[in-house]
């Protein structure tokens, strides 16, 4: 997981990605499919997609419905 430090700037590290994720799920809730095809343009690749996804569900910002499928935004 790219962190920010001395040698990666805040820009390329996930945090930068954090507001991208949440932003999209604050307006509706979405497969983790689906908010990666609406959204991949934004991210280098899925490794790095799924680490966000992975940072904002252990720090509790992002839940998944196992019903659904879904991925939510947790308030």
């Amino acid at each position: 997981m790219k962190l920010p430090s001395k040698v990666t700037s805040y820009k390329e590290s996930v945090i930068s990605k954090f507001p991208i994720v949440l932003e999209s799920l604050s307006y509706s809730n979405e497969t983790p499919r689906q908010l990666y095809e609406k959204e991949k343009q934004k991210f280098n690749d899925i490794n790095e997609y799924m680490e966000v996804l992975d940072a904002l569900f252990l720090l509790g910002k992002v839940g998944y419905d196992d019903v659904l499928g879904e991925l939510y935004y947790v308030k």
